[in-house]
């Protein structure tokens, strides 16, 4: 086989998987957060302290995916063009 079917077959593998990802689980851990909901704080004993509620997540510790995403928008301008 030659390395250009190879490539081509290891990037079909890759990119059904995250299909399936975003398909089976949409949210996943906010990345500022750790998926915590909040932000962790030390202060000058070392001490560690819950700090503000995450912005990105409000909160919630989970944001959408980015394939997600992508496929939310383009079902809401199929579903509003044929409308």
């Amino acid at each position: 086989m030659s390395l250009a079917v190879l490539a081509t077959a290891f990037l079909l593998t890759v990119t059904l998987g995250y299909v399936v990802k975003c398909w089976l689980s949409p949210f996943g851990d906010c990345r500022k957060c750790d998926g915590m909901g909040h932000d962790f704080k030390t202060d000058r004993k070392g001490k560690t302290k819950r700090g503000r509620d995450c912005r990105r997540c409000d909160a919630t510790g989970k944001r959408i995916r980015v394939g997600r995403w992508i496929y939310n928008r383009a079902a809401r301008t199929y579903r509003a063009g044929t409308r």
